[in-house]
């Protein structure tokens, strides 16, 4: 008998049983695992670690899902939303048992751990392009609220334009350096994921609040009769027409991508036990707000439901006070976006110290470095939202695939290597599912995007 057979249950269980005592090791680790820098904190809460895992999911994409709900009408399109949300926790389980398993407390040590040096480096490049893309669109969508933009050819008045006329403190690069020097770097100099934990709470606060206003909307026109009734099933006429709704699927892995914090969460919590409630919680707060946000928003605007459903409220409503409510959901959208950011954020700053110094201590323990890799990835962040404000396109195809990577596919091919032989014949007939899902939907989309670009200039050639 060993003596971890007779540690008591209950103290297995705490985070702290995580590290296991050697007394021949070094005080300073010879690489740098991640797993250090946290025993001297006494552990996150459960209702924090739920918070902060929401706000990693409910981002930008919460924007997109009405316009799911016009490619695949609302029956469809809410069952897809309840499906990757049950995909994404089957995701997450893998993700956990085979790094319990293994003794990882990182989604790289895991790769690193399943498939050597370089599926830890393809993991780090994938977060690095998912969430630079992800924070700079963040950015972009913050400047265009706020500023307003004119990358369309025609000019959108922004919030503050429209409040106080156009002015130079008003206009977006100012505005964007007044919230990277004031609202970002601050948020971004926290070094546990758990000080964010009430910044969190309000980003989905703002979330909802942007809810109960599209609800109450919807509800006040559809008693006016204003509104029709939707489509309950997609318009399936043509092959085209059935190609394009596989187009829906990085939208929705993208909505629900979280895999890349869900170890540093984990190993912030002082009960381990608790991170599967926690994902579990998470998952359905944020599926439930999708939902009501996908089906509301559908509901108000109908087949006239834009890509990003936020561009719909720059538009009169109808209704009494619908320039004040309009700008109530832009604004509370823009400060949930600016309370999302330092979640991105901490996993981006963790995989790119891993990828540049992988054997270095960890990065918790070097001022200097940890100062060095913010200030790096945020001014890199700040350049790319001013100075190339249209690339919704370019990110449809790298962040949409480096996203479908990190949620569905590492997860599968993790359980499908099964280095510890703990994988069942269910596990793995549901791994080869989710790679062919996300390959298949994911090669669709891109030919589909591809294709109506290619449409869209070839038609815009000839009439010119």
């Amino acid at each position: 008998m060993t003596i971890g057979d007779i540690t008591p249950k209950k103290e297995r269980k705490s985070r702290r049983s995580k590290h296991v005592v050697d007394d021949t090791a070094p005080l300073l680790p010879k690489r740098q695992d991640e797993d250090a820098g946290y025993d001297e904190f006494n552990g996150a809460s459960f209702t924090g670690a739920v918070f902060n895992l929401s706000t990693t999911i409910v981002g930008a994409g919460i924007m997109a899902l009405p316009a799911t709900m016009k490619v695949l009408g609302l029956i469809l399109g809410i069952a897809m939303i309840i499906f990757m949300a049950f995909l994404t926790d089957a995701s997450i389980e893998f993700l956990l048992r085979f790094s319990r398993a293994g003794k990882t407390t990182s989604y790289g040590s895991l790769m690193g751990d399943a498939f050597g040096k370089y599926g830890r480096i393809f993991l780090q490049i994938c977060v690095l392009v998912n969430n630079i893309g992800v924070l700079i669109v963040y950015m972009i969508i913050i400047g265009d609220v706020l500023s307003g933009t004119s990358s369309s050819g025609v000019h959108h008045a922004g919030v503050l334009e429209g409040w106080f006329g156009e002015h130079w403190w008003d206009g977006r690069t100012f505005v964007l350096i007044v919230t990277t020097l004031g609202i970002f770097s601050p948020l971004a100099c926290f070094k546990r994921i758990d000080s964010l934990r009430f910044t969190s709470a309000l980003s989905v606060a703002l979330a909802v609040v942007f809810l109960v206003i599209t609800v109450g909307i919807a509800i006040i026109k559809l008693i006016s009769g204003t509104i029709m009734m939707p489509r309950l099933l997609p318009d399936v006429t043509d092959l085209t027409s059935f190609w394009r709704l596989f187009t829906v699927v990085p939208v929705l892995v993208t909505a629900y991508i979280c895999h890349y914090n869900v170890h540093s969460i984990d190993n912030e919590l002082e009960d381990s036990t608790q991170i599967k409630p926690v994902v579990r919680t998470a998952l359905a707060l944020c599926s439930t707000v999708y939902i009501m946000t996908s089906f509301f928003g559908f509901l108000l605007f109908g087949d006239s439901t834009l890509d990003d459903v936020l561009s719909n409220f720059d538009t009169d409503l109808g209704i009494p006070y619908g320039s004040l409510l309009n700008d109530a959901v832009r604004v509370s959208y823009a400060a949930h976006l600016m309370l999302v950011f330092p979640i991105v954020f901490y996993p981006l700053r963790l995989n790119m110290d891993g990828l540049l110094f992988p054997s270095a201590r960890p990065l918790a323990l070097s001022n200097m470095r940890f100062a060095f890799t913010t200030v790096g990835l945020i001014t890199l962040i700040f350049l790319g939202a001013n100075f190339i404000p249209s690339i919704w396109d370019a990110f449809q195809f790298t962040g949409a695939t480096a996203a479908v990577c990190l949620g569905f596919i590492f997860p599968a091919a993790v359980t499908l290597r099964d280095r510890h032989s703990i994988a069942t014949k269910k596990d793995k007939i549901l791994a080869i599912f989710m790679i062919v899902l996300a390959v298949f939907s994911n090669v669709v989309a891109v030919y589909s995007d591809a294709y109506a670009m290619f449409k869209k200039n070839s038609v815009t050639e000839r009439t010119a």
